[in-house]
């Protein structure tokens, strides 16, 4: 017989989705302190760019760009939890004017380490402006 038990709390989810805010806050500001909050110090990165060329590596390839294109006080942001287990999450963030003026799709990939939630795996895909 199967149980009908609830195991991921709605708590959870909020917290899940207050690290992908850190990050979206961070990129609103170009401040690189604020989003690597949201990530673990071994995150990486991986994506196409808008002419299609393959980006990755560790997440300071994010931080290089933030520091070169500095605030996106015009982003959109869209935030889905596309799954969750009690110890990690794939968050899905659709974006329109990011500080380069690029829309993006971005999957986040989140565990919880310690009883804190981080994104350790950043995969987009860049959308030609």
């Amino acid at each position: 017989m199967s149980k009908n038990i609830k195991t991921i709390p709605t708590s959870e989810y909020d917290e899940v989705v207050a690290v992908v805010q850190t990050y979206i806050d961070g990129l609103r500001e170009g401040n690189n302190s604020i989003i690597s909050k949201a990530f673990h110090k071994a995150a990486t990165m991986y994506g196409l760019t808008a002419e299609g060329s393959l980006l990755g590596g560790p997440i300071e390839n994010l931080y290089t760009f933030v520091e070169e294109h500095g605030k996106a006080p015009d982003i959109k942001t869209r935030v889905d939890i596309l799954s969750m287990t009690p110890t990690t999450a794939v968050v899905k963030v659709d974006m329109e004017k990011d500080a380069g003026g690029y829309d993006y799709t971005d999957f986040h990939t989140l565990i919880k380490l310690d009883g804190k939630w981080g994104i350790i795996a950043k995969t987009f895909h860049t959308y030609a402006s």
